[in-house]
């Protein structure tokens, strides 16, 4: 995850310097970054992730991914890992987004692709898929639903100030949000 969001970092800035304040890059690659110097594996690992990104994180990013990943490790943990625990991660992980950021599908956040994500993951895993299979539908799902909030307009954070603005522009949570999956995805390939 570090690398891939290091990666497109200058993607993150750009998307969020148009409809929002420009951080959300910087502000992920500097989270994930201290997590892969700090995580050293004496602890559940979600739940160091997630204290890192939400002390290291700044504006929304931080608390929600950070909440996200806390809500996950709470699924996880004592748990053997198979399709179904990975895709009630993702679940509890939405979850927890939304009772903070209080977002819906098409408010124009990451929840329009974390919510696809987490229902294409249930259906792979209802289907007998794999830790693989599961976090390749979540992927697909996630870029699917994050494109789609291209023609939207903001309901939440920063670009609901744009107003009908905001429409044409691709979120950056939403992005983010999709590329984190497709970076599970990968290292569970």
């Amino acid at each position: 995850m570090a690398a891939v969001v290091a990666a497109h970092r200058d993607e993150l800035v750009e998307l969020d310097r148009v409809i929002g304040d420009g951080d959300h890059g910087e502000n992920l690659r500097r989270g994930f970054a201290a997590a892969v110097s700090t995580v050293d594996g004496s602890g559940p690992v979600l739940r160091q992730v997630a204290t890192l990104l939400i002390s290291k994180v700044g504006g929304a990013a931080g608390p929600l991914y950070g909440t996200g990943f806390l809500r996950a490790a709470g699924a996880v943990e004592g748990r053997p890992l198979d399709g179904f625990v990975v895709a009630s991660a993702l679940a509890a992980a939405l979850e927890g987004v939304v009772a903070l950021g209080k977002a819906a599908v098409g408010d124009k956040t990451m929840v329009d692709a974390l919510a696809p994500a987490v229902a294409a993951a249930e259906s792979a895993a209802a289907s007998g898929g794999s830790v693989a299979a599961v976090l390749e539908a979540a992927a697909v799902a996630a870029a699917e639903g994050a494109a789609s909030t291209v023609p939207l307009v903001a309901r939440k954070g920063r670009a609901a100030y744009l107003g009908a603005r905001s429409a044409g522009h691709l979120d950056p949570g939403a992005r983010s949000t999709a590329l984190v999956l497709r970076a599970f995805a990968d290292a569970a390939r």
